[in-house]
């Protein structure tokens, strides 16, 4: 064989390698993973704990690493209805890149070595947590709920709203208000953003019998979840400078965002579109990013400068 030939041949088998690579990649989910490790982080760093620089990466990488295997062992179980869905055809299972049974190996193995290393390099409240949590993602969820009642994203909801509390504990080997509060945040953003997408994509749901609310309750009743929703996240969400665990720059940002959250969910009130629903989706996930980011900047700034400055 020539020397170009050669070449090409480890190429392909190169790209090979790296597709294989991204199509498990894919089943970690790595854009909903990319937001549940920031707000772990957050947890992390607003608790009064210290751990060593390398062990709260450890920390990090468990928390990503169990949100990415719960994520694949979701779609081993949903690739029946993941199939059916423009949305979700092209995953890595119903497209056939991914073998089930290579899926649901590399889930639980991550799951697993994720909790195990938690409660051996961390401590063992927070791989609890963490086990709590791919349980109550994989089991109460995907496995109970999702088929079965329009409540699937109220209740399981609470899935997501673990990684503060798990960051928190990380570094301080409990839990306490403030991270519950975190907790309480994404639990109520939760059931407006998934609602949202359900209203642009209910042709989906339909075809894969998923009971989502504007096909059990119908769409009027749907948004008006969403606004009541909208009204009780915006009074949660300003909890944290209410308790006194943050301050003016917090409240500045919160401020705003609540505004703008409850003026798009109003916006599907006064003109049920699928356009308005995709602008409040759109703008719920930039909501909980710049919530928790005020969190942060908060916390940065007051140790910056004299409590009398802010």
């Amino acid at each position: 064989m020539s020397p170009t030939a050669t070449s090409i041949a480890e190429i392909k088998q190169t790209d090979t390698v790296w597709q294989v690579i991204g199509d498990f990649c894919a089943l970690l989910k790595p854009r909903v993973m990319s937001l549940v490790v920031f707000t772990g982080f957050v947890g992390m760093y607003l608790s009064p704990g210290s751990l060593e620089p390398a062990l709260q990466v450890v920390a990090i990488i468990c928390i990503a690493v169990g949100a990415g295997a719960s994520g694949a062992i979701n779609m081993w179980f949903d690739r029946d209805i993941d199939a059916l869905m423009m949305r979700t055809k092209e995953r890595p299972i119903p497209s056939g890149k991914v073998s089930p049974e290579a899926a649901i190996i590399f889930g639980v193995l991550l799951s697993g070595g994720a909790v195990m290393i938690m409660g051996l390099a961390i401590n063992w409240v927070s791989s609890a947590l963490l086990g709590t949590t791919i349980a109550f993602y994989v089991l109460i969820y995907t496995v109970w709920l999702k088929r079965r009642t329009p409540q699937n994203i109220v209740i399981g909801g609470a899935s997501g709203a673990f990684p503060p509390l798990i960051g928190w504990a990380s570094l301080t080997g409990g839990i306490s208000i403030e991270p519950l509060v975190l907790f309480a945040i994404i639990f109520f953003w939760t059931p407006p953003h998934f609602w949202a997408l359900a209203l642009f994509r209910s042709g989906d749901y339909q075809i894969a019998k998923i009971p989502m609310l504007p096909l059990t309750n119908g769409r009027n009743s749907t948004i008006n979840h969403i606004v009541v929703y909208s009204l009780i996240l915006s009074l949660v969400s300003t909890m944290p400078a209410v308790l006194g665990y943050s301050g003016m720059v917090y409240l500045l940002i919160i401020i705003p965002l609540n505004i703008a959250f409850v003026w798009f969910a109003y916006c599907i009130f006064r003109n049920d579109t699928d356009k308005n629903a995709k602008v409040l989706f759109g703008f719920s996930i930039l909501y909980l990013f710049l919530v928790f980011s005020g969190l942060l900047a908060d916390d940065l700034l007051l140790s910056s400068f004299p409590p009398n400055v802010l």
